[in-house]
Formats: C-alpha cells, sequence, structure tokens
C-alpha cells in the first residue's frame, strides 16, 4: 500500500465522468506516484460528502503510453482524444460493480507524468523495488 512508501508526486486534478442522459460530471482526483512502488500510479476518488473515496491502482506506462495511442488490457484503457475544450485522455474503467469512462485534460496529465518520470526515469523503475518489501507483502 503507499502509504508504506512516501508519496513522491500529488497531484489534484478534476477529472469529467461521463454521464450517458446528461453532461459530464467533474470528480476530483488525486493522482498519486511514489518511487517506492516505481511501476503504480494511483488515483484516490473522492465522494462529494468528503468521507468516500475509492482508489484505482494501475500501471504508470497505461498513462505514459496512453497519451499518444490507445493503450490497456482488463480494467484500465486509456487513449487519447480530442475534446471539445481541446486535446483530452480518456480513460475508460471497469469492475464487476461496473463501467466508468472518465475525461482528462491531456495537458495535466502530461504534467503528472512528467513529475513522475523526473522521480523514476523510465527504465529505471528496478532500481527503486525494495525486493524484501515485494516478498514480505507476496508471502504475508
Amino acid at each position: 500500500m503507499v502509504e508504506k512508501h512516501k508519496v513522491d508526486v500529488d497531484v489534484e486534478v478534476t477529472l469529467r465522468l461521463v454521464m450517458p442522459d446528461s453532461g459530464p460530471v467533474p470528480l476530483p482526483v488525486s493522482l498519486r506516484y511514489s518511487a517506492g512502488d516505481p511501476y503504480a500510479v494511483r488515483a484516490l476518488f473522492r465522494g462529494g460528502d468528503g468521507e468516500t473515496s475509492v482508489e484505482w491502482v494501475f500501471a504508470r506506462d497505461l498513462l505514459v503510453e496512453g497519451l499518444e495511442k490507445a493503450t490497456g488490457l482488463g480494467d484500465v484503457h486509456v487513449w487519447p482524444s480530442r475534446g471539445t475544450d481541446g486535446d483530452i485522455v480518456v480513460i475508460a474503467l471497469s469492475s464487476p460493480d461496473g463501467r466508468a469512462v472518465l475525461h482528462a485534460d491531456a495537458a495535466d496529465l502530461r504534467r503528472f507524468v512528467g513529475s513522475t518520470l523526473s522521480v523514476v526515469p523510465a527504465g529505471e523503475e528496478q532500481l527503486h523495488l525494495d525486493l524484501d518489501d515485494v516478498v514480505a507483502r507476496l508471502t504475508a
């Protein structure tokens, strides 16, 4: 869990939840990255009450690649697109509970991804892994 590691990049963004029967709904999200978990990005979605939150964890590579081309397998898919207000990145999340399509401002995601790459450059993730911690979590 990221709480065990220092969070190196923590950016607040507003995503837009695409609703089929109405306009997009603004959704505040914290995007977090830690060198202690160098392959992962955490997206913390907070409910309107401020008490409820849902965390999605997915590969940083999905955001890196999704800025330029469609990518993803399984529960998370990311691709660039053009919205009414400019360049966007579409993030589609699916789970047994349902599916959500989110629009993100491409510039916001580029800044976030750039910040993560300044902490841990692409291809150097393995240098930041604490293998003892990984083994301990897998055997717990």
